[in-house]
């Protein structure tokens, strides 16, 4: 079989040139994203509102952070699940995806909204507002979250059109409003003298006009076709996107506990200090900004690396995988260690580019940016690594990275050091949360280093186990579809244990048909160009927890659309026995299917794996919680159900009355179908 062109280009061609073409894309949306947040706090704080007014708007950041953690978690969600559809030609359930998660992030959005123009200045104040700010906030908040819906939506249909293969439109579409809000700001601050009304007004217009962009986009999309039906909202569609956007959800929050501690710490030993409550806030503001343009270059950098290493790792093209991350390391700290040069040799140039203060907040301004971000190489790694264990499906890893700096060290660092401070000498609790970032940094750095350099002495290991069973399994290496009769197609579910595998060969040796499990990963891998044993050992590998990311990471997908398309393929060539890979969901549009799902007693399952495999009884047993809880994963991520509701099956049956009892009792079943 052909590889794809495409799944050729990632694992031949050049990788440099793969990375220009794959990220320059993502980093530039990324800024423009960035530089619709950034565009406000210049001019705002270059008007007669200054530090004070970037101060009001930075109190709001922390709550659009959580409406988009909604957004991003239905559109990314959304996205991966659009990408699936369309690699297995599911143009069904593609425009259902599209549809639900369009009205789910509608009706979040209007919710939101309500709840934030009715609850406006007790946000406001919960988030740090001041006396001398809160009036500003509420005002510019409160333009910003009447906007919700369009905003979100925004959000949310960019990424399906980048999922849809228009990356380019996507990222134009969110340029005109990123102009428009740099064309209009000074206008409606400094010749209308609209003040910090005028910015949020700037920013809801360039929303609109996004919006009006990509709404444009949906009336002639590529993958799928929207009816009024589209936009009825479907459960089991909808608990897919969840699941696969879940890790962008926690993401988001994760910016959203940093941004509230940093808030209320930021107020309250401020107000402890010579500095007072606003000019931390307001440089924290903007520290915040310059930090996310920072990390959104490394961030577009490796995202657009997770097709090279989700494929090439999914391939055992170990040397490509290592070759890569070596590539991407060395932009992400180059880009790292020139953003903390700017910031330790020429602070106040950036600084002043949001507008002046006076002595004091210049002076916290520079401590802010010299201390706060010493060790921002350190966080690029850090991001850096949580995308590339997530890519390649190692999730406990990508959690791990992803949690470590900001909620696992830098929130209680930035709760604790203040607190120590302040009680040595007053006045210097404000301190404690600049020094809390580069600790936290710090360890995050160690804790980054444990978990990367085992895990590349392993990919040796690995690259050498996959030739040597390539060199040793040709005839499955030559797999084959085999010519069968029109006739049933008997697909089969079990519980780890009931010799599912077992029953279902001796039922196709009894039909006279053929019968599908290794061969089954076999030929996928050689439709997909993935590696055979990684292919056939997904469940296998999945972690004990987290096999919802796990499964949804871009390799793990890659894998996935493969199987499905070769079980399509196999259930066209005629009569057969297919074993596992959710195959009665996959075919259930076949009227010939018959679906069949094993289960058994804890103890005959253990006795039965202690028989085959040599295990001890504690192994058997957890063997079963690990295996069944994978399957579970993996047939809940393809079909939104439970893998051992009945209602999915024509037949359950009890293995512990014996292989020979089941599969009679199956002849019978299919006897009577033909009657």
């Amino acid at each position: 079989m052909e590889l794809s062109n495409e799944s050729r280009r990632l694992g031949e061609e050049k990788i440099s040139k793969l990375l220009l073409q794959f990220s320059v894309p993502c980093v530039m949306g990324l800024l423009i994203s960035a530089f619709y947040n950034i565009v406000d706090q210049i001019f705002i704080g270059n008007s007669e509102l200054g530090f004070l007014g970037n101060a009001a708007t930075g109190v709001s950041f922390p709550i659009i952070c959580i409406a988009n953690a909604f957004a991003w978690c239905a559109g990314d969600g959304a996205a991966s699940y659009l990408s699936i559809c369309s690699g297995r030609n599911d143009s069904q359930s593609a425009h259902k995806c599209v549809g639900t998660g369009i009205t789910v992030t509608a009706v979040i959005s209007i919710i939101l909204m309500v709840i934030c123009e009715l609850f406006n200045e007790p946000l406001m104040r919960l988030f740090g507002a001041s006396d001398q700010t809160a009036e500003m906030a509420v005002e510019y908040f409160a333009i910003v979250a009447a906007a919700f819906p369009v905003y979100l939506l925004m959000n949310v249909m960019n990424s399906m059109i980048r999922a849809d293969g228009s990356p380019t439109y996507a990222m134009v579409a969110m340029l005109i409003g990123a102009v428009t809000n740099i064309i209009l700001d000074p206008i409606f601050i400094f010749l209308l003298d609209w003040g910090i009304a005028g910015a949020a007004w700037a920013t809801v217009i360039g929303q609109i006009l996004s919006f009006s962009a990509c709404v444009k986009y949906f009336f002639q999309p590529k993958s799928f076709k929207l009816s009024s039906r589209s936009f009825l909202p479907d459960r089991k569609i909808l608990l897919n996107t969840i699941a696969l956007g879940a890790s962008t959800f926690v993401t988001q929050i994760s910016i959203v506990v940093v941004s509230l501690t940093s808030n209320i710490m930021l107020a309250k030993y401020g107000s402890l200090s010579v500095y007072g409550p606003d000019i931390p806030i307001s440089v924290f503001s903007i520290q915040t900004k310059v930090y996310t343009v920072v990390q959104n270059i490394v961030v577009g950098i490796v995202l657009g690396s997770q097709p090279i290493f989700g494929y090439n790792y999914g391939a055992c093209r170990m040397d490509r995988v290592r070759q890569t991350y070596s590539i991407v390391l060395k932009a992400s700290l180059i880009v790292g260690l020139a953003a903390t040069a700017l910031f330790q040799l020429w602070p106040q140039g950036v600084i002043g580019i949001f507008g002046s203060g006076d002595e004091l907040y210049m002076d916290f301004a520079v401590k802010t940016f010299r201390i706060f971000l010493a060790l921002m190489t350190g966080t690029s790694l850090v991001k850096m690594s949580a995308i590339f264990f997530q890519s390649i499906g190692c999730s406990v890893r990508a959690v791990a990275a992803s949690l470590v700096r900001d909620i696992l060290c830098f929130t209680p660092l930035a709760i604790i050091l203040p607190a120590i401070l302040e009680s040595k000498e007053a006045g210097t609790g404000i301190s404690g949360i600049l020094y809390a970032a580069p600790i936290a940094d710090f360890i995050a750095v160690i804790v980054i280093v444990i978990l990367t350099v085992p895990f590349f002495k392993n990919l040796k290991k690995k690259e050498e186990e996959a030739a040597v069973h390539a060199g040793s399994a040709g005839k499955e290496a030559d797999s084959v579809i085999w010519p069968s009769r029109p006739g049933v197609i008997i697909t089969i579910a079990r519980e780890h244990g009931t010799a599912g595998k077992q029953i279902g060969k001796l039922l196709a040796e009894r039909l006279g048909i053929p019968f599908y499990y290794k061969e089954m990963t076999a030929l996928a891998a050689q439709e997909s160009g993935l590696n055979k044993d990684f292919m056939a050992d997904i469940n296998t590998n999945s972690p004990a927890i987290l096999h919802e990311l796990y499964l949804s990471t871009n390799v793990m997908k890659q894998a996935v659309i493969a199987q499905e398309q070769i079980i399509r393929k196999i259930a066209d060539a005629g009569s057969c026995v297919i074993v596992g890979r959710a195959a009665d969901y996959i075919l259930r549009e076949h009227d010939n299917v018959v679906s069949i799902f094993f289960h058994a007693p804890k103890e005959f399952r253990a006795e039965n794996i202690m028989e085959m495999y040599g295990d001890s009884r504690e192994d058997a047993m957890a063997n079963i919680r690990h295996s069944d809880a994978a399957r579970s994963a993996y047939y809940w991520n393809i079909s939104g159900q439970h893998w051992n509701d009945a209602r999915n099956y024509d037949i359950c049956l009890d293995a512990s009355i014996g292989r020979t009892q089941c599969v009679e009792i199956i002849m019978k079943h299919l006897e009577s179908r033909n009657h």
